[in-house]
């Protein structure tokens, strides 16, 4: 009989790709059977999904029906969405946390969390406004310390971020040239992966052998410095794009929200070798060695993904 996969998010970035890899690939798709938990069975994407899966309703807020979601299942993929409210980060870490304890209670035998490094850890107290960090390396540490078999994907930054104008943040110049800024150097490295396309690759090769990764972290990106981004972007829209460094507080004036974490995630990562710490470069070529599949690059992903610069 197959094992019950229980997969939370199953129509956002990473679930969808975990659902899709999984019925696409011949030795998965016999061993896991897979479960979609969605707060509404009645969306138009859950309707589709319906037809490929089980669906079941589930509300991470709602440990009756997490419990009903997770009764027989085999290995859970967890995931949780941050909370920018004034408590967020416990907001967040709480969701991961009751997921787990269910999946525990119910004899859940492997947890797969998607997780995120503490930027506060790793800089010894320096940036600590990245909550949505902060959140999940709390549930990992709990998982962690649960009497259940768990494996970690840490993604780096969405390439489909790319496609929302207010995370792009460019803007047109008087001789219609697009700036783009950031307040880090040109040279600092970005991580990013095709959430749709390649987090089943990942967390596809924990399904594959789950003995071998217990315990493992994926830090699944491939690095790109800004330049090499922009020369990227400017090539997909045959717009000329240029790079700006600014200083963090005029940054933090050109974007709409979330400012603050955004300014402390890109100076974490350019001071201290990646969003994974640093050895996020040698944690990074260990995940991409050991996923299943190549990974897509950048200039791949904007070919079949057009880019908005406004």
């Amino acid at each position: 009989m197959s094992k019950i996969l229980v997969v939370f998010g199953a129509t956002g970035h990473q679930g969808s790709s975990i659902v899709n890899y999984v019925l696409n690939d011949s030795e998965l798709s016999r061993e896991y059977q897979i479960r979609a938990i969605t707060r509404n069975i009645n969306s138009e994407k859950i309707k589709q999904l319906k037809e490929r899966v089980e669906v079941v309703q589930g509300d991470v807020l709602d440990r009756a029906s997490l419990e009903a979601a997770l009764t027989g299942a085999h290995t859970v993929f967890s995931m949780t969405t941050p909370d920018f409210g004034p408590n967020g980060l416990e907001v967040e870490y709480e969701n991961g946390k009751r997921i787990a304890d269910v999946a525990v209670e119910k004899g859940v035998e492997y947890i797969i969390f998607s997780t995120l490094p503490s930027a506060s850890e790793i800089t010894g107290g320096k940036y600590t406004r990245i909550t949505p960090f902060e959140a999940k390396a709390k549930i990992e540490k709990y998982i962690r310390g649960l009497p259940i078999k768990s494996a970690f994907y840490c993604p780096g930054y969405f390439m489909e971020d790319f496609q929302s104008p207010i995370f792009l943040n460019t803007k047109k110049a008087p001789d219609g040239t697009w700036v783009i800024t950031r307040n880090v150097p040109s040279t600092a490295l970005m991580p990013i992966v095709d959430a749709v396309g390649d987090s089943g690759k990942f967390v596809g090769a924990i399904l594959a052998d789950p003995d071998k990764y217990e315990g493992k972290l994926f830090c699944a990106a491939i690095l790109y410095s800004w330049e090499e981004i922009v020369a990227a972007i400017s090539k997909a829209t045959g717009e000329t794009i240029v790079f700006k460094q600014v200083s963090s507080e005029e940054f933090e004036e050109s974007l709409p929200g979330f400012q603050k974490m955004f300014t402390d995630a890109f100076r974490y990562q350019e001071e201290y070798g990646g969003f994974c710490g640093p050895e996020s470069k040698k944690l990074i070529d260990w995940a991409a060695k050991n996923a299943r599949g190549k990974l897509t690059t950048f200039e791949e992903f904007l070919k079949t993904h057009p880019v908005q610069l406004e």
